[in-house]
């Protein structure tokens, strides 16, 4: 069997959520002996196909984006030969160039969508994009949502239900690197033993102001780790309210995050618009037994993190909520603990990388199956 992921942006370019999940989606199956290539596009001026842990990775150059909409021409004969030698291609919405991709190349294979998150932000484009995804979605053999949430909540899944089925985003722990005892001392000595971890890129949609807002007259200390379009404007923000024990970290190696997601008391996450669809860093907070706070926006954030179970869950953009519930938890240590506790067991219930892969790997064999006896069938009716 042979899958081609396709989506914009992927490992090792880029390390969002979405090149996560498809990179722990290559390397799983890869390692159950499915030969799996991944198709995006990058600006990299030496673009060539490597293999990457187990599985092949192609780039397109990419000539320009528009409303963060990657474009390019030479990625069309790129997929179109790279799904002939598919069994199932596998699309990564939303990217609407990745639609205009699929119709002009005709594909005939069996394919299915990851539908990460509705259009948020876009608006405008959206109102002259709608026919062609609604056509995109209709065309495609199965959608998959990564939360009931999610699946509940987005009026375009609900018009595709009777072919949308939930596999929840996976992480696999091994693949995390153990910090060392050096790294651990740094950051236990810089940061102290007690405070709260957010991790992720820096937009709009990630409701950090509303953190801050939520600290003032408090002496928590908060980490942030990553960096983004808004993270300037933030650290102004942070003199202007003037809190001393905020830590804006930047981009961290991965055995830094380790340590700091091992180090934290609790992971914070306020994300406040439905553009955060998932919620990467707060499934890690899990995986790491963490106490969890996040913001109730009918997607993904809520279906990882359970009220009043494996952590708080406050109204998006209260700042007073917010802070309630930091306080609630630095009050209540042994509350938290429990939290934590079952923030992990909920993570290895429902959440790993095991499987989500074999879950994916099940529809693909569907899929296949189905194509076969569609075949099959035109065969015998000639």
């Amino acid at each position: 069997m042979r899958i081609l992921h396709f989506y914009r942006t992927a490992f090792p370019d880029t390390m969002g959520g979405i090149e996560q999940v498809i990179h722990q989606l290559a390397l799983g199956a890869s390692q159950s002996g499915i030969e799996v290539d991944v198709l995006s596009l990058s600006s990299d001026k030496q673009i060539k196909s490597i293999e990457f842990n187990g599985y092949w990775t192609h780039r397109a150059h990419l000539d320009f984006q528009l409303a963060s909409t990657g474009f390019s021409l030479s990625v069309i004969r790129q997929f179109s030969r790279l799904a002939k030698k598919a069994d199932v291609i596998h699309y990564h919405f939303p990217w609407p160039f990745m639609d205009v991709v699929h119709f002009v190349t005709g594909v005939k294979k069996p394919t299915i969508v990851t539908y990460h998150s509705d259009i948020i932000r876009q608006k405008e484009l959206l109102f002259i994009y709608r026919p062609l995804m609604n056509r995109f979605l209709g065309s495609v053999d199965r959608i998959v949502a990564t939360s009931p949430n999610y699946r509940a909540t987005s009026q375009v899944m609900v018009r595709y239900s009777d072919k949308t089925s939930v596999i929840p985003i996976g992480l696999d722990k091994a693949t995390y690197p153990k910090p060392s005892q050096d790294r651990m001392k740094y950051w236990s000595e810089r940061l102290g033993g007690k405070f709260f971890l957010f991790i992720g890129v820096i937009r709009y949609y990630k409701g950090l102001h509303i953190l801050l807002s939520a600290s003032k007259g408090t002496d928590y200390p908060i980490v942030i780790v990553g960096a983004g379009p808004i993270e300037q404007q933030l650290k102004i923000e942070v003199t202007r309210l003037g809190l001393e024990r905020v830590h804006f970290l930047g981009f961290l190696p991965d055995e830094d995050k380790v340590a700091l997601l091992t180090l934290c008391y609790s992971v914070v996450f306020p994300s406040h618009l439905r553009s955060e669809a998932f919620g990467i860093s707060l499934l890690e907070g899990a995986m790491y037994g963490k106490p969890l706070i996040s913001s109730e926006i009918g997607t993904g954030t809520t279906f990882i993190n359970i009220a009043n179970e494996t952590g708080l869950v406050v109204p998006p953009s209260d700042p007073i909520a917010l802070r309630e519930a930091m306080q609630y938890l630095w009050q209540h240590p042994e509350q938290a603990a429990i939290m934590g506790k079952k923030a992990q067991e909920r993570y290895w219930r429902l959440f790993t990388a095991e499987r989500m892969v074999n879950s994916y790997v099940d529809l693909y064999k569907e899929l296949m199956d189905e194509s076969i006896k569609s075949r099959g069938s035109k065969q015998s009716d000639r």
